[in-house]
């Protein structure tokens, strides 16, 4: 028989999702009390994401398990944009007492995947009843003795780099929402998005001035750069990875296939910005950073503004 979440109730629902979970070595003490213990020795990174049903997500175009990814993914690439090192994770989630066992059993199988990728435990969190899915992931990190990196420290001569996806889960997106699943690399990199773990620190190594996961669009993202620093950024469009499925979509929708890789989010990438010739050997350079010269900060692409979508915005 497929048991409901209200059929087997709140206690033995976390009782469920607690079993055997792995602990860090900072874990003093994990779920099962009133809040989790935790050893820190360098300064404290935490970030906070909420993903909620029918706007971040569709249950028929996701996986159970998908959508544990994706959410730990989208909190965990703000810590890697800190250039710090996600270690801890908090997860609320509610879920309509209708909801399926089987179905939270499929997402805790997708976030206890993502925490392995990125080397995280869970130590706690809340669940209630509501009347659609949501899901609200908190995520711990630490510096180790390294200084954050900020979004506002670029420099005019910097180099333009990411290391991770662009433009793929915006196309799988627009596949997603005309009815098909394929090209299936695309769906796939809506579904789950890869962050590029380890590279938040390995940009601090190579004294990156500025670091920013890409959630809602490239252009947006490195508008939240440019304006604190007080810069141009201008982007080489020969650069940008337009792949043969991108170019697909882009001739089936009828836009511009720069349009996805511009303005696509949710592939939480980093991009950031490196002292020229400190770009490390993994991430791919895209443009440069100008001075003002008394224009306004802007994202340019091939020194022209681009007008193009922008990028994702809540309200």
């Amino acid at each position: 028989m497929n048991m409901t979440l209200g059929e087997l109730g709140e206690f033995a629902l976390i009782d469920r999702i607690v079993k055997d979970l792995m602990k860090g070595p900072e874990v003093i003490l994990g779920p099962g009390d009133d809040a989790a213990v935790l050893s820190v020795d360098s300064s404290l990174v935490v970030s906070t994401d909420v993903m909620n049903e029918g706007i971040h997500f569709r249950t028929d175009w996701s996986s159970p398990s998908d959508i544990g990814h994706r959410a730990v993914a989208a909190a965990a690439a703000d810590i890697e944009a800190m250039g710090a090192v996600p270690t801890n994770l908090l997860i609320a989630l509610s879920a309509p007492k209708e909801t399926q066992v089987a179905w939270l059993d499929r997402f805790m199988e997708g976030v206890l995947e993502e925490c392995e990728s990125a080397h995280m435990s869970l130590v706690g969190g809340d669940l209630c009843g509501g009347s659609a899915i949501s899901v609200a992931v908190t995520v711990l990190g630490q510096t180790r003795g390294k200084p954050v990196i900020q979004r506002s420290g670029a420099q005019p001569g910097d180099a333009v780099a990411y290391r991770g996806r662009l433009g793929l889960a915006a196309a799988g997106l627009a596949v997603l929402s005309r009815g098909f699943r394929s090209p299936r690399a695309l769906v796939n990199a809506y579904q789950r998005p890869q962050v590029p773990y380890g590279a938040g620190v390995e940009a601090g190594r190579h004294g990156a001035t500025a670091l920013i996961d890409v959630s809602d669009g490239l252009v947006a993202d490195l508008n939240h750069i440019a304006q604190p620093s007080g810069v141009i950024i201008d982007l080489d469009s020969g650069t940008l990875p337009v792949s043969e499925p991108i170019e697909a979509v882009a001739h089936a929708t009828g836009r511009d296939a720069k349009d996805f890789i511009l303005s696509g989010g949710e592939d939480h990438a980093l991009v950031g910005c490196f002292p020229f010739g400190e770009v490390p050997k993994l991430w791919t350079v895209i443009g440069r950073v100008e001075a003002l010269e008394g224009r306004d900060p802007a994202i340019l692409l091939d020194g022209e503004e681009w007008l193009g979508r922008q990028g994702w915005t809540h309200f």
